[in-house]
């Protein structure tokens, strides 16, 4: 992936090491549906979940991410159905995307669900060419810009093309897990002076739920990203109390050369259907003396309610009640 960042340190590292076209968030384990559709509909109501993510602050260019998404069952139709909308912004690029779902859940042995899911939407890139900076250029404060190269061009320029995720989701007791592939089908984005191939990347996530006593509760996960040429991984451990209060820990990497983070996060209920998270990455990786660590904040609304059932049915009074 060809990117061009305002800060030349940031070029070099995130060419080389960390590209990220898919988002990355400190607390997927919360925020599920983001990287697989077919997990629309398993909160089991009309769920709505906002997350705001400002990564390396104090490093020019770094990723800065807004997300938002919503979902609900929808039992006659077997499944769930959901909408997401994301937009990152890195340094002179844009990525913004807008996808809806379709989840078909069926029961998978007695106790648990199998939901398999896909999104089709629009992924649009965007490249402001004034905001590139190459060594050789030469940049007035006025209006002249010269990149020194005949490849790049001054002007703001994007383009658009379809995507598609697809997924699978197993919701047990305990037990949950999922596999899905986001940009499956890998079309490429053209600029007027440019091409964008997103890469085709694999979510794997694993998570399981272990009852400490009657109030607390350790939700230990994992979430593997990969491309086939990178790969990363997320582990963690989520604590939560009562069912208000949550606290935890993660970590990023699994070597010397994929280490980027260690993460501390948070969180508790507003109300009965509110709930607010704070996550903030603490740098481990060779960005480490050049930026102040990530923050992440987390806020999701349940409607708490069985929806999408149908209409009930026709009620008969009996005199003998009255």
């Amino acid at each position: 992936m060809k990117i061009f960042f305002t800060s030349f340190l940031a070029i070099a590292y995130l060419a080389i090491g960390f590209s990220q076209q898919p988002a990355q968030y400190s607390l997927y384990m919360l925020n599920k549906y983001a990287f697989n559709p077919a997990y629309a509909g398993m909160d089991n109501s009309l769920s709505f979940t906002g997350v705001y993510r400002n990564q390396w602050v104090g490093l020019e260019g770094a990723p800065e991410t807004q997300g938002l998404n919503a979902h609900m069952p929808l039992y006659f139709l077997g499944g769930g159905v959901g909408f997401v909308a994301e937009k990152e912004t890195i340094g002179s690029w844009r990525q913004t995307s807008a996808v809806a779902t379709y989840s078909y859940q069926m029961e998978a042995g007695t106790a648990g669900v199998l939901s398999l899911g896909m999104s089709i939407g629009l992924l649009q890139r965007e490249l402001d060419g004034s905001k590139v900076r190459t060594p050789e250029g030469v940049y007035n404060e006025g209006s002249q810009i010269d990149h020194q190269d005949d490849l790049l061009f001054s002007d703001l320029q994007n383009g658009s093309a379809p995507t598609f995720h697809v997924g699978a989701f197993y919701q047990g007791e305990k037990l949950e897990a999922g596999i899905s592939a986001m940009n499956l089908i890998e079309n490429e984005v053209s600029l007027s002076s440019a091409g964008f191939k997103p890469d085709r990347t694999y979510f794997l996530y694993i998570g399981y739920q272990i009852d400490l006593d009657k109030k607390l509760v350790a939700v230990p996960s994992a979430l593997v990203k990969s491309s086939t040429e990178q790969t990363q991984v997320d582990l963690s451990v989520l604590m939560r109390y009562d069912e208000n209060i949550f606290l935890g820990a993660s970590f990023r990497g699994y070597d010397a050369k994929t280490r980027d983070a260690a993460s501390i996060f948070g969180g508790f209920k507003l109300s009965e259907r509110i709930v607010l998270g704070y996550a903030f990455d603490v740098p481990i990786s060779d960005l480490k003396p050049v930026n102040n660590g990530t923050h992440e904040f987390y806020l999701n609304y349940n409607l708490g309610k069985e929806i999408g059932k149908g209409k009930p049915p026709h009620i008969i009074y009996n005199p003998r009640s009255l």
